[in-house]
């Protein structure tokens, strides 16, 4: 994986910022671990306690479902998550902001390790890396930008939203194989699934309504997804108060969770610039 483009733009390729942000500070959490690691010849002891142990995490072990994720079992191990994590996380995080993607990241390292554990209780077997969470970066990117081209394994260019369905066969195919251990390629799965619930979570949750005659009862608060071939008028948000412009900020990011970025008018994607930074610096000076 390598660079992505617009489409139409065939010699034109967009690469991440500077490192920067929450993504700068996860690499720098895992490199500096890593480096610990090696230096001081404590690999046993960083898998056992740190990896995920589905016995250990019986026995209380409980954090483990989260240190699982900045433990690497090697450099490459290591290189790939994190060039992967800057070369998509970057821009996410441009758009989302610090506290969302982080908890996007966090939410779905944690649930992949939870889906390893709850299938494999008896196992010893340490699991480590953030290929969960890396996995469901991937699908966000893929959300967000259906039609940029991912160049795969550097060579072939495929658009995000079919080379994610690519990395689904591939790992639900691998989880089936019995000749391999199927511990991370669970976890790898376990992330998939994760991100897109929880991106899809308005749109999935829409369909638990109750229609009853006269009355309209939702059992979540939630406002139902409108199918149309083209995406509707955008308002001209009224930016009286932050609360109204985060509306039109969730409003936007609703969007693109349901139609991909590329489904918004150039007014929105300009308002989607201005509001996230806007929230994004005012949380940096916060910080």
């Amino acid at each position: 994986m390598n660079y992505y483009q617009y489409p139409g733009q065939q010699y034109h390729y967009v690469r991440p910022k500077l490192l920067r942000g929450v993504v700068r500070e996860i690499i720098i959490i895992n490199v500096v671990v890593f480096v610990i690691m090696y230096l001081l010849r404590t690999q046993t002891f960083f898998l056992r306690y740190f990896g995920l142990v589905p016995q250990l995490v019986l026995k209380g072990y409980i954090w483990q479902l989260l240190t699982y994720l900045f433990i690497h079992g090697g450099f490459w191990h290591l290189f790939w998550n994190m060039f992967v994590l800057w070369m998509f996380g970057t821009e996410i995080e441009n758009y989302w902001g610090r506290r969302e993607f982080l908890k996007f990241y966090l939410l779905c390292g944690i649930g992949s390790g939870l889906i390893t554990f709850l299938f494999s209780l008896n196992s010893s077997i340490p699991v480590v890396g953030a290929s969960g969470a890396i996995y469901a970066v991937l699908v966000a990117f893929a959300l967000m930008f259906p039609e940029r081209y991912i160049y795969f394994y550097f060579l072939i260019p495929i658009r995000a939203k079919y080379f994610v369905w690519i990395i689904v066969a591939i790992t639900f195919f691998a989880t089936l194989s019995p000749n391999i251990s199927n511990i991370s390629h669970l976890t790898h799965l376990g992330g998939l699934a994760i991100g897109y619930i929880y991106l899809k979570r308005r749109t999935l949750l829409s369909h638990f309504t109750l229609r009853l005659p006269h009355i309209k009862w939702r059992l979540f608060r939630v406002r139902p997804w409108k199918h149309k071939s083209r995406p509707a008028k955008p308002r001209t948000p009224q930016y009286q108060t932050e609360e109204t412009m985060r509306e039109e900020l969730d409003r936007i990011l609703d969007q693109i969770s349901h139609s991909g970025y590329d489904s918004l008018s150039e007014q929105e994607k300009t308002t989607l610039l201005l509001l996230s930074k806007y929230f994004a610096d005012k949380e940096r000076a916060k910080s």
